[in-house]
């Protein structure tokens, strides 16, 4: 511990406090050890921890700043802020009609097929004011920060031109700069195919590849390219191609794979060194040694299946018990699942998919930070580490899944700040 630091933040008295120090990323069953401190306590100092250990020896540790906050938190549960890998919150309307209409009986697919879906969103984004589409994805952060999220993946995709992903990638950057939640930016111009290249894909994948890509690397707006890799999108031969640019320019990868069927997306993301691949619901067994042996993060979203009404979810027992590293995440989107709430994903974690209330929170701390390559950052509370923080009004750990429905976050601090709660 840094001795010449003064405490600025100390949370005191909490019944267990979830440090995730150990590895990170962690496979297997390194998955069920939360490196779990009972009676514990944190010393802040600025934005990074300063000690983590136990509570009373907390306030000796550090001398303390002037005007140090001091949280009691009576034997409440603290974890890592949260972090969502994969979220899509630029969009103007949102579109409970199309849910209505799943719940009637229509596919996702036979929606999007009679001008639903995404293209239905990118007629409106583009149509949309850029001060409202900002202040609506204002508001979106503001609830992710309330269910203990600190740090989230925002995508475009919702724009199918270089004036729209551009204005959407735009909107990402300028509230990664005002909010106090750390945006990590994706381009996703290779979402779907807009109205006016449906006849026409290949000139579409060639303006992705020679404008769009061009553009967003030159200013500098993404760190990452994604794709949606799937039948009657973008197709396994048309993704590399894609991919390989994106690449060859200089951003890291991200896939949509096999979230429909197998398409053989999970392979082609380990293939080409992808960060993560999301979805995977129909993940081939090849696929799953494949991400196993590149370290690809597989980014499970129950959420989507769940507002689906699907009934077959990512086999993340089996992705476990390949050694493939699991992630979880909220993907927000108007279409497939609307919503700001990790603690629900984790819900559905366990309940459909079978994970445990141990691996569930790695999943969405140090697993996720992996899925968005900062681990080391954040995910773990650990000396030196960003002191992102959330303090969970409940006695165990366990009734993060178990509770599920309503907000057990009491308050969630960033980069040393309270940042909700009080």
């Amino acid at each position: 511990m840094n001795k010449e630091k003064k405490a600025t933040l100390i949370i005191k008295n909490i019944g267990q406090l979830i440090t995730m120090s150990g590895p990170a990323p962690r496979i297997g069953e390194q998955m069920s050890d939360l490196g779990l401190i009972e009676n514990g306590g944190i010393a802040v100092a600025g934005e990074e921890i300063l000690y983590v250990g136990k509570s009373e020896k907390i306030e000796g540790q550090a001398e303390l700043a002037e005007g140090c906050r001091v949280i009691d938190a009576k034997g409440m549960v603290v974890t890592p802020g949260l972090i969502d890998p994969h979220t899509h919150p630029v969009f103007s309307k949102t579109r409970e009609k199309e849910f209505e209409m799943r719940t009637q009986g229509k596919t996702y697919m036979e929606i999007a097929e009679s001008g639903g879906g995404i293209r239905s969103s990118v007629r409106d984004l583009r149509e949309t004011e850029y001060v409202t589409l900002k202040e609506k994805t204002k508001e979106r952060l503001d609830r992710f920060l309330s269910y203990g999220v600190t740090t989230l993946e925002a995508k475009s995709g919702y724009g199918l031109s270089l004036e729209s992903e551009i204005k959407q990638l735009k909107i990402i950057n300028e509230l990664n700069e005002t909010h106090i939640l750390d945006l990590i930016p994706t381009f996703l111009g290779a979402h779907e195919v807009p109205d006016e290249y449906r006849s026409d894909r290949e000139t579409y994948i060639d303006i992705i590849i020679n404008e769009m890509i061009p553009a967003v690397v030159k200013d500098n707006l993404a760190e990452f390219c994604d794709i949606f890799t799937e039948d009657g999108v973008f197709t396994i031969e048309e993704s590399r191609k894609i991919m390989q640019a994106a690449k060859d320019a200089g951003l890291k990868l991200k896939f949509h794979a096999d979230e429909l069927k197998s398409t053989g997306g999970g392979e082609l993301a380990a293939e080409l060194g992808s960060i993560s691949a999301d979805h995977l619901v129909y993940i081939s067994n090849d696929g799953i040694k494949a991400m196993a042996k590149s370290g690809t993060v597989a980014v499970l979203l129950p959420g989507t299946t769940f507002s689906l009404s699907g009934k077959q979810y990512a086999p993340a027992r089996k992705m476990i018990d390949e050694g493939v590293i699991v992630a979880l995440s909220t993907d927000c989107n108007p279409g497939s699942s609307y919503s700001e709430s990790l603690p629900i994903i984790i819900s559905l974690a366990a309940l459909q998919m079978k994970l445990t209330a141990a691996e569930a929170i790695t999943a969405v701390t140090v697993n996720a930070a992996a899925a968005v390559d900062r681990v080391g950052k954040i995910g773990q509370l650990c000396e030196g580490m960003q002191a992102d923080i959330t303090v969970w009004n409940m006695a165990d750990y366990r009734e993060l899944p178990y509770h599920y429905g309503v907000n057990l976050v009491s308050q969630v601090i960033k980069k040393g700040k309270l940042a909700f709660g009080k």
